[in-house]
């Protein structure tokens, strides 16, 4: 059977924008941009955010500044994303406010944002995939009235007070501790930027400053291993407990070794997971709620090798 050229022609079309359109959602680029790189934490929420983009045939780029405390950098990194014209953007802002001006700018150009981690003051992002922090850190309030037998002086240190997640976990342990337990006082909160060592220095004054602290509460990696440090260097080991958050190789042996109590762990990988997935979703024009939960669990020696908490470990 022969075919005229026109219809070879318009065979070879037709292929060629079938194949186009196959492809189109390999085409789809998403930078995501995270608070840091510094914490393991960051490298399971990126581990889960590379799974879900070869999952679904899609590209993304996974960075943050080297620190926590370098908001400018982030803002950088933000603008540099958007200038490349993404199809969708995921951000964990490390300043919920200071990334507005540039998330408006996305809604202008006609790009989907998600946050993940951390949500920002507005209401540009269609949704933001994250831990309920103010839950968690009540949570971890309801384990130190417990631990300290509902009495005694406690003190916390938290990552910083601006991003959502600092806002909300400080809020969530100091209001669970205010609302219920009016025999425990909080000495202090202090904010180490999630560095280890800033927070292990000021974790070491508070406690030479306290000398009847019962308990501590470390509101991210960097501040609960500061705590950790902190601790060890006073030789305060079994004489404070401590209580932290997320997950990683020090408190997870720490914890094995008694001198940490437990810690409240996120779900990373499903974290990272998640929000890839919604930003397909996304850019396809799904309807999506202002939140997902990814979750978070207690962990302690007691649960820590249990099949279900070790899923969401990463050390």
């Amino acid at each position: 059977m022969k075919w005229s050229k026109g219809v070879v022609g318009c065979l070879v079309f037709s292929v060629v924008l079938l194949f186009g359109l196959v492809g189109a959602q390999e085409s789809y680029y998403i930078p995501m941009i995270s608070k840091g790189f510094q914490h393991q934490f960051w490298q399971a929420v990126k581990q889960g955010a590379e799974q879900a983009a070869k999952d679904l045939g899609v590209t993304i780029t996974f960075e943050g500044p080297e620190t926590e405390a370098m908001v400018d950098k982030q803002i950088e990194m933000l603008q540099a994303a958007l200038a490349k014209k993404p199809n969708a953007i995921g951000i964990a802002a490390l300043d919920s406010k200071a990334v507005v001006p540039y998330l408006e700018k996305a809604r202008e150009m006609g790009i989907p944002v998600v946050g993940f981690d951390s949500g920002v003051e507005s209401d540009i992002p269609v949704t933001t995939v994250a831990t309920n922090n103010i839950e968690a850190a009540g949570y971890a309030a309801d384990k130190m009235a417990e631990l300290i037998g509902g009495e005694g002086e406690v003190a916390v240190i938290v990552h910083d007070q601006t991003s959502r997640t600092g806002i909300d976990r400080r809020d969530g342990f100091v209001s669970r501790i205010k609302e219920k337990y009016p025999n425990i006082k909080i000495v202090d909160v202090q904010y180490g930027g999630g560095d280890h060592l800033k927070s292990a220095d000021l974790a070491k004054a508070i406690i030479q400053a306290h000398p009847n602290l019962k308990g501590f509460f470390g509101a991210n990696e960097g501040s609960a291993i500061g705590v950790l440090l902190a601790v060890r260097e006073l030789k305060k080991e079994g004489q404070i407990v401590i209580i932290g958050y997320d997950s990683g190789k020090h408190q997870i042996n720490a914890i094995r070794e008694g001198i940490m109590a437990g810690a409240i762990t996120q779900n990373p990988v499903g974290m990272g997971y998640m929000a890839v997935e919604a930003a397909v979703k996304a850019i396809k024009g799904e309807q999506l709620p202002k939140e997902i939960d990814s979750g978070f669990y207690w962990y302690d020696k007691t649960n820590i090798d249990d099949p279900k908490i070790k899923a969401v470990l990463y050390e």
